[in-house]
């Protein structure tokens, strides 16, 4: 192809066509200023390197100018997309708006290509017109602008409803809180008219439904000034002071029909400027029958307090502010001298708080005993009823105590001569206790003598007299063991009567525990069978095993004593309403009842044992051990048909 005549030259090498390189380029060149799209080529910073003849004739500008700009110079949405997205991707189609040299805006559908030649980057645009999809997208722009409005629009209308319903919510709270309050309130203008009111106010007043709805200043005035004691003060309170500036008021009104009204006013204001008052309105009627009772009681309580014997005065501090005459009797005291500067401590020497019951708590009051010291220097005890006062207007509103006191003088000298009569009494009881126990340690080393002589005596005696001595040693033998039981007996009780056993619970399992009582004294009397009868698996409780085994022990060897050799004995255990309850029963020869009241007395023994040993000390013991275990103990029984014995304890699970 002729270079001159603007085609392409071509050469032959092994028969094909070859273009050669320069003619390529011209070629490519000549094809895209040809081309009905515009072309171009951008480079950093969107820099035109490129364009053809069709972006010129686009843009209106020459090919030097547009290759001395950039590409936001054109491009309208320039600054309105992500370059560094659209550089991250090797081809993308995207429509922008350009605008020409004149200033014609219009519509291009872009597609760019990012390509790598000779370690340089940049990007080849091809733009398309689309000058009549401007308008869609003016009208896509409209319409989101329209719903953007109405979205804005439909946010503001929630808004305002929301704040619409959170007024007419603080609207509704505050006219319940005005309708359930206990005093009536209303508003009223200038003018005296009643701008507001709440029902509390009207069935105070009693206001019928035509007045309500008038609220008008003449027929209100009419209507509040006939029911009033002094309508001129009711003027005074409302017309005169709703007309007057800045100010609070109180007062009282007395209505006809014997009630009394409390009134307090405040201005009403709105935006700075007062346009009325509100009234708030209580009935004081009871209050007022109330002051006028307390004023009769404290009549009465006066003249009570001046003709009584007891001794009453009040205390405010660390000064007597009123006495009675029983005072100045008692104390040898004038009023005047008590109430005038007097130091307390001269007067009362000690106080004994005692706690007491009270009955009702509405009695405020502690119970004391008070030594005080007489003018003549004589000391007397008074028992006395402390009451705490508030000390109200009388006494400058400070607590105020009272006491009211009896002379108890002679009963604490009967009370202290008691005491020394029982502390006599336990001296003697220690002084028996240690006396028994000294008894018994004595008596107890010639027993052991006898008994182990005794048991000599069985070794030497010969076949020849054993026949005739041998049951004489059998009586020695017998009759020692009585007497040793019978010392251990009355050891055990010195110790419990001188109250020398200590109470010791602690976790112990009761069925196991029965059970090996049971084994244990089946071992030493297997004729007399013991039956032990328990629902319970396992019960455990805090008990004092040293003091529960005698109980037991006592209770099973009078029932083995006192029941034919052949019959059986029944120990029974059960848990109820945390109650510990042993029953040990037998079919001997019972108790009269006669002998029931006094079978738990030391030393005391049913009038049918006959020949049968003992001391009739075992049940004393017995019902002192169950009472340290704070329980009780009672018999059932019937003369010839048997006995039965219950102990109930306490159901302690920790100790």
């Amino acid at each position: 192809m002729n270079m001159n005549s603007g085609e392409p030259t071509l050469t032959r090498s092994n028969n094909q066509k070859v273009i050669e390189p320069e003619v390529e380029m011209n070629f490519a060149h000549f094809l895209i200023n040809h081309a009905v799209d515009a072309a171009f080529c951008l480079g950093a910073n969107a820099q035109f390197l490129y364009v053809n003849d069709a972006t010129c004739l686009m843009t209106e500008y020459s090919r030097e100018e547009l290759l001395s700009m950039r590409l936001h110079d054109i491009d309208v949405d320039f600054s309105l997309r992500n370059w560094s997205e659209i550089n991250s991707q090797s081809s993308v189609t995207f429509k922008s708006r350009y605008r020409t040299k004149g200033g014609r805006i219009f519509l291009v559908e872009i597609s760019m290509n990012y390509v790598k030649y000779k370690e340089m980057e940049f990007g080849c645009a091809f733009a398309r017109e689309k000058t009549d999809e401007i308008v869609e997208l003016s009208v896509q722009k409209w319409t989101n602008e329209l719903r953007d409005a109405k979205d804005n629009l439909q946010q503001e209308f929630s808004q305002l409803k929301a704040k619409e319903i959170e007024l007419e919510t603080s609207l509704s709270l505050l006219r319940s809180t005005l309708e359930s309050t206990a005093i009536g309130i209303v508003a009223v203008n200038f003018e005296g008219d009643i701008l507001s009111l709440n029902q509390k106010f009207v069935d105070m007043w009693q206001i019928p439904e035509s007045l309500i709805l008038s609220k008008k200043c003449p027929r209100c005035k009419a209507f509040f000034e006939n029911q009033l004691k002094d309508p001129d003060a009711f003027n005074r309170l409302i017309w005169e002071v709703s007309s007057q500036s800045d100010f609070e008021s109180y007062d009282i009104l007395e209505l006809q029909d014997g009630r009394v009204f409390a009134h307090y006013s405040k201005p009403q204001w709105l935006k700075g400027k007062i346009i009325g008052r509100v009234w708030s309105i209580w009935d004081i009627t009871q209050s007022k029958q109330t002051e006028e009772a307390l004023r009769l009681n404290a009549t009465r309580f006066r003249t009570l307090a001046e003709t009584t014997d007891t001794s009453t005065f009040l205390i405010q501090g660390t000064r007597l502010c009123y006495i009675n005459p029983a005072v100045e009797k008692l104390t040898g005291y004038t009023k005047q001298e008590l109430l005038t500067g007097f130091d307390l401590r001269r007067l009362i020497k000690s106080k004994k708080r005692r706690q007491i019951r009270q009955q009702d708590e509405a009695a405020n009051f502690e119970y004391q005993e008070m030594n005080i010291l007489t003018k003549n220097g004589t000391e007397r005890w008074l028992a006395c009823a402390v009451a705490k006062l508030d000390g109200g207007l009388d006494f400058g509103g400070n607590p105020v105590e009272m006491i009211a006191g009896i002379d108890i003088t002679d009963y604490k000298y009967a009370e202290l001569g008691l005491n020394q009569a029982l502390e006599q009494a336990k001296q003697l009881s220690e002084l028996r206790a240690r006396f028994l126990s000294m008894v018994c340690h004595q008596f107890r080393t010639p027993l052991n003598i006898v008994s182990f002589s005794n048991s000599l005596l069985k070794e030497e005696v010969d076949k020849r007299t054993q026949k005739k001595i041998q049951p004489l040693l059998d009586h020695i033998q017998k009759a020692t063991e009585q007497l040793s039981l019978m010392l251990d007996d009355i050891l055990f009780f010195s110790k419990a009567e001188a109250a020398k056993l200590n109470f010791e619970p602690k976790p112990l399992e009761l069925v196991q525990f029965c059970h090996d009582l049971v084994a244990q004294m089946q071992m030493s009397v297997s004729q007399k069978p013991i039956n032990f009868v328990t629902q319970d698996k396992s019960i455990t409780a805090c008990i004092d095993k040293k003091l529960l085994e005698p109980i037991l022990k006592n209770l099973l060897d009078n029932a083995r004593k006192y029941s034919p050799s052949e019959m059986a004995i029944e120990l029974k255990l059960y848990c109820q309403n945390d109650k510990l309850t042993f029953q040990v029963k037998d079919m001997g020869i019972g108790v009269s009842l006669v002998d029931q009241q006094r079978i738990f007395e030391p030393f005391y023994r049913g009038s049918n044992i006959d020949h049968i040993p003992g001391t009739g000390l075992g049940l004393s013991i017995l019902k002192t051990l169950v009472d340290l275990h704070h329980g009780q103990v009672s018999v059932e029984s019937k003369l010839g048909v048997g006995s039965t014995f219950t102990v109930i304890l306490p159901l302690i699970k920790s100790e």
